[in-house]
Order: C-alpha cells, then sequence, then structure tokens
C-alpha cells in the first residue's frame, strides 16, 4: 500500500469556504478574528475567509512579543498588502511580563510559551466578542494530531477550516492559491522562544510527520510505514505516541457517566445545518 497525500485543490478549497460560509452565517456573527502569524497556516486561512466574507468581515489581529521573529513582521505586510487584508497590531510583551510576575511558580521557557498563547487567546476572544466575530483557527491536521499547540490557547477557536488538511497539503492549496512564495518557504515557527522552529523542535520534518500521521489514519502497522516514510519504526512509534498522549487536547473534559445522556459522551448537539 502507497500513502498518497495529494490533494484537488479547487475542490477543497470549495469545501472549505462553503464550511466558512455556513457556520458564520448560522452563528449569527457578523465574519471572523482570525490571529496572523507571518506563515502560511494563517495565511491561507485569512485568504480564504476574505473570499468568502470580504475584506471587511475577515479582522487579521498580529499580537508580537519580544521573541517574534523579525522576519514575521516583513512577511506579516508583505501579506496584507498581497492579498489586501485589514490588520491590527498589538504588541503583548507587557501582558505576558505582567502574568509572568504573578504566577505561583515561575514559568520555564515552555510553561512561558503557553502563557504567551493564552494571552493572545484572551484578547482574540475579547475583539471577538466586542465586533460581534467568531474566533477562526489556524491549526492543520498534522499540529492537531500529535497535540503541537496549547490547550486553550491557540486551540481555543470557534472554528479550525484547514484542521483536516496535513501541512504537505497546507502547502500544496497555499501554492494553488498563489499565497506569497516568501510565505510559503519560510520555515514554520510559533516564534514562541528565540530561534524555535517547528521541524527542530519535533524533531522531524513535516513531509515525514504527514506520511506517519497518514499511515496511522489508516490504520498500517509501524514497520509499514516506516518502510513508505524512510524512517526508523522508532519514529513512528514516537509519533504515535504523541498522538495518542495528546487526545485530551481534541476533546472536551471528560464527565463520569451518570445520567440518560451525558454531554460529550451520548448527548449529541446537533451539526449546525447549511
Amino acid at each position: 500500500m502507497d500513502i498518497n497525500l495529494s490533494i484537488e485543490p479547487n475542490e477543497i478549497s470549495t469545501v472549505i469556504k462553503d464550511f466558512i460560509k455556513t457556520y458564520v452565517k448560522n452563528s449569527g456573527c457578523k465574519g471572523v478574528v482570525i490571529g496572523l502569524s507571518g506563515g502560511v497556516d494563517s495565511a491561507l486561512v485569512a485568504l480564504l475567509c476574505k473570499q468568502v466574507l470580504g475584506k471587511k468581515n475577515t479582522r487579521c489581529v498580529f499580537l508580537p512579543d519580544d521573541t517574534t521573529p523579525k522576519l514575521d513582521f516583513r512577511y506579516l505586510d508583505v501579506l496584507v498588502n498581497k492579498i489586501g487584508l485589514f490588520c491590527v497590531k498589538k504588541e503583548i510583551t507587557n501582558l505576558v511580563n505582567e502574568i509572568n510576575k504573578n504566577c505561583f511558580v515561575k514559568p520555564d521557557k515552555f510553561a512561558l510559551a503557553n502563557v504567551k498563547t493564552k494571552a493572545r487567546m484572551i484578547l482574540l476572544y475579547e475583539y471577538a466578542n466586542m465586533t460581534k466575530n467568531l474566533v477562526c483557527g489556524t491549526s492543520n491536521k498534522s499540529e492537531l494530531l500529535i497535540g503541537y499547540f496549547t490547550k486553550y490557547g491557540d486551540g481555543a477557536v470557534d472554528i479550525q477550516p484547514i484542521g483536516d488538511l496535513y501541512k504537505t497539503q497546507v502547502l500544496e492549496l497555499a501554492k494553488h492559491l498563489k499565497i506569497p512564495k516568501e510565505i510559503i518557504s519560510k520555515p514554520p515557527t510559533a516564534g514562541l522562544w528565540k530561534g524555535q522552529t517547528d521541524e527542530n523542535e519535533l524533531q522531524i520534518s513535516y513531509k515525514h510527520l504527514d506520511i506517519i500521521l497518514a499511515g496511522l489514519e489508516l490504520k498500517m502497522n509501524f514497520d509499514e510505514i516506516a518502510k513508505i516514510a524512510g524512517v526508523k519504526t522508532s519514529d513512528v512509534k514516537r509519533i504515535n505516541n504523541m498522538r495518542v498522549k495528546s487526545q485530551h487536547k481534541r476533546r472536551t473534559p471528560l464527565i463520569p457517566k451518570i445520567g440518560i445522556k451525558t454531554v460529550g459522551i451520548d448527548w449529541r448537539s446537533p451539526v449546525q445545518r447549511g
């Protein structure tokens, strides 16, 4: 068995745009608020939302701090100018420092990274509340499956338009929709500490990661996935372990079964009708 991650860009973009249009309309909101990072994921989401909702109802927000790479500022300007986005900016270093000073235990760099994403979440939701908009996420399937996001931080959103696209598929769709080349080729980074990049932190390239995850999705055995991906079986096991351990991030908090129907177990809210 082979693993094919190629997509049909026109079909995929239509599905995503229909999803955005239907969900925003049925929610009774005007549009969306999106946290821009200067990277390809948020660029793609912003473009798709603008094509559906228009510039006025696609409110982008850039929330840098003192570890945000300088390239992010430059690429953000390229993105905003070339695509024609509405974007506001606010420096959050003082906010993060204030939280840092008031923590019960002084956070290390990983805990402080979570503080930063949660601080951004607070500002995004306040802005969305005051403008009658939804908060639109920019996480892809690769990140979601291995828990490479902050619970109640960048994972706290109302919709995830590209949440079923692996990172390599995001890149393919971005090229098709003519996202600026410098943004597509930019090394993925959350900019949560100096010199941080996704692939260095994950110790694997997205190309290999996506093949592994797709193989796990197909329920292939570890050795077969490793052979196709060109990695060690131990790498496949490590990624699978990340997927299993991060399951709590992708679910609502667990509730013990007591009543006839229980929230999140067998009392299912209806999917918004389109």
